[in-house]
Order: C-alpha cells, then structure tokens, then sequence
C-alpha cells in the first residue's frame, strides 16, 4: 500500500534542496482565472484545516466550477498524501470534478503529535470519511459523490461505497486491494525470484532474512524497496524520488511537507499495520449498488493486480469496468496520467451525474489493452 520511504540519490536530495531554497516556506494553491487573470466566477481553489473526528485535517477543494460532480480522492500509504502528485500529474480532472484533496488522519499536513494512536483504526477512518462526505454534500448541495481509492484508500473506499450507495455516485479502485494476506506473500515471493534472477546476492540474502509474511513495518519497507529496484511499483523510468521532486514543484508543498510526510507515514503504518494486513476485502465487500471501475497496472507487484482482477469478477455491482494500464505498475495516476484523466472524464463523469444507478447489460468488460481513446479531440 502506498509507497515505501525514500531512501533518495544525493543527487535528488541535492536537487530537493535546491526546490525548497527557491520555493520557500509558504505554500498557496492557484485560482481558476481567465486570460485577463480574472478569477472564474463558480470556481473554487482553496487550501483549509477541517475537524475532522475531533482531529483537525487539510482538506484542498478544486475546480473550475463548484456545479461539477464532486471528486473525492482517497490516498495510499497509510499515510502517504498524494494529493499534490494528483495536482501535477491530473490537474486536468480539476476542470471536470470538483475534486477533494483530503490527507486523512495521521498525514501531512493531518499529522501532529497529539492524535490519540487509538484512533488509528479502519473504523475511525470511515466515519472521518463520513463525516468529509457530508461537509462535501451540505456545502455544495450534492447528493452523490464520486470515491477514488489508490491502494491503501481503496480498503475505505471499497468499505464505504459497499455500505453508503445512496451517497455514492460510481467507486473508482486504483491499485485495489483484494487480499493483503495473498498479496504479501505474491509481493515477497516476486521480489525474491526477481533478485534471484538478476544475481543480486545482497537482495537475495535480505530477503531470505526476512523470510516469508507475515512481516513487520520495517521488513514491509524493505520488500516494497526491492519490489520498487525491481519494476514492481514503478513500470517505466518513474521512482519514488522523482515523485517528491514533481510534489515539490507544486505550489502546494514544501520543506515542511517533506518531514511531515515521514513522520505521517511511520505513525500511520506502525499504528494500523496489524488491522490492514489482514484485510481481505474479497470477503468483507463483493455486493454494491453503485458503479465500479477498477483501474489497474498490469506490472503491479506492490499490490499484486491479478488478485484485484480475481476479485472484479467477484463482486456484483449494477455497472462495472476493469481497466489495464499496460505501462504501469503500481501508480496509474502518475505513470499514465493522460490515460488515466481520459478513464475519468469519458468513463466515470457520465455517471456521476446520473439520475439513477446505471445498468450495464451484461457485466462490464474487462479491458486487457489498456484505455484505447474514444474519437474526440484530445484531454
């Protein structure tokens, strides 16, 4: 779930550095203008704290027009905020969505020292996510909204869609989570073949240390490291440090991200490990009266992609769509963000301002070559 904790080349962390002298301390999010740099009447671009479950959390809301369906992202990790990365990879969805950046508790910007650990349980989460359904619902007068997951998020998204249809639109899972228990032991025995294959004595003599799951936070760290070197989070030339610099290079983070994203990250892994990695949503979640869209990388070994396709034949939902990203791993979003904003508009947009719960006629197709672009100009 999520990314592991960055262990950056000095030349990024020289390059880090070099960003966070020019960006400074300060961080803003942009307003929706026109050409004369008038702001767009309806718009919304704004940064704000909310209590949440008694905990205050950073909520960003975006868009070009707060009539438009609202978008609610749920991040990976736990505790790993992606919700700049969203902002530099798929700003274009801000033109379609209303979307919500929302850093659950425990991260970024939603972390500090006095969140009660107790707190941190899958339950205490989903009525947070209640309760930021609601704010979204009350404030902009929507019935329905549309839930993203990726990774992590996709347990609360799953949980929550399964179990609140009536104020759900369509439930987007990217990089679902079926079966952590499977999908340890998928993740590990990859990662060990892989070095194996490669002749990487140092990876092969770790990861024999470790052993198979279950496994601790540290050792969880260690594999998903390997499973990253090796192609399994990250199909192409992406990395986990060239997601900071990108995050970075947003108006909306800086220094004090960084270190809140460390801190975040620990807290909220340490904290909920024993729930989530046991969590078999296979089991708990297979009946929905909303839309379903699974949106998967065909090379994700981080959280295994062919038991997220087991489990989209599982479950019974009025409409649903399995979506490959064939140049993928475990970040869609980031490593294919043209086809991913493309799936949104064209696919789950429709729906989220649909009157009634659509019907497909036969289950939905499964997409094995990724998201062939419908005829139309360009996103």
């Amino acid at each position: 779930m999520g990314k592991r904790i960055c262990s950056c080349h000095p030349g990024i962390i020289a390059a880090i550095i070099a960003l966070l002298f020019v960006s400074g301390c300060s961080v803003h999010t942009a307003p929706f203008t026109d050409e004369q740099g008038r702001i767009i009447p309806g718009s919304i671009a704004a940064m704000e704290t909310v209590i949440i479950g008694g905990v205050p959390q950073s909520i960003w809301f975006r868009g070009i027009s707060t009539a438009n369906p609202p978008l609610i992202l749920l991040h990976g990790g736990p505790g790993i905020s992606e919700s700049a990365l969203f902002r530099h990879y798929n700003s274009a969805l801000e033109q379609h969505f209303l979307v919500v950046y929302w850093e659950q508790r425990g991260t970024g910007r939603s972390f500090h020292s006095g969140i009660p650990p107790q707190s941190m349980t899958v339950d205490r989460f989903l009525l947070d996510l209640d309760e930021v359904v609601e704010e979204v619902r009350r404030r902009f007068g929507r019935e329905k909204v549309v839930l993203l997951g990726h990774s992590w998020g996709t347990i609360l998204g799953t949980i929550y869609a399964s179990q609140h249809p009536e104020k759900i639109a369509a439930y987007v899972g990217v990089a679902q989570i079926a079966d952590m228990v499977r999908g340890d032991r998928l993740s590990y025995e990859y990662a060990l073949a892989e070095a194996e294959r490669r002749g990487n004595a140092g990876a092969v003599a770790q990861l024999t240390k470790i052993g198979p799951p279950p496994h601790s936070v540290d050792d969880r760290l260690k594999i998903g490291r390997w499973n990253e070197r090796f192609g399994g989070m990250f199909h192409g030339d992406l990395s986990t440090g060239k997601l900071i610099l990108a995050a970075l290079g947003t108006d909306e983070a800086n220094l004090r991200d960084v270190i809140l994203f460390g801190r975040g990250n620990r807290f909220s892994l340490t904290r909920l490990h024993s729930e989530y990695s046991r969590m078999r949503l296979i089991d708990r979640s297979r009946s929905f009266r909303v839309p379903v869209f699974f949106l998967l990388g065909r090379h994700d070994r981080h959280v295994p992609s062919v038991l997220a396709e087991e489990y989209f034949h599982a479950i019974e939902a009025p409409c649903k769509r399995l979506v490959w990203f064939e140049r993928s791993a475990h970040n869609p979003p980031f490593e294919e963000p043209e086809q991913f904003n493309k799936v949104l508009i064209r696919e789950v947009l429709p729906l989220a301002g649909a009157e009634h719960v659509p019907h497909c006629s036969v289950p939905g197709p499964v997409m094995r070559r990724g998201y062939p672009a419908p005829p139309g100009p360009a996103v």
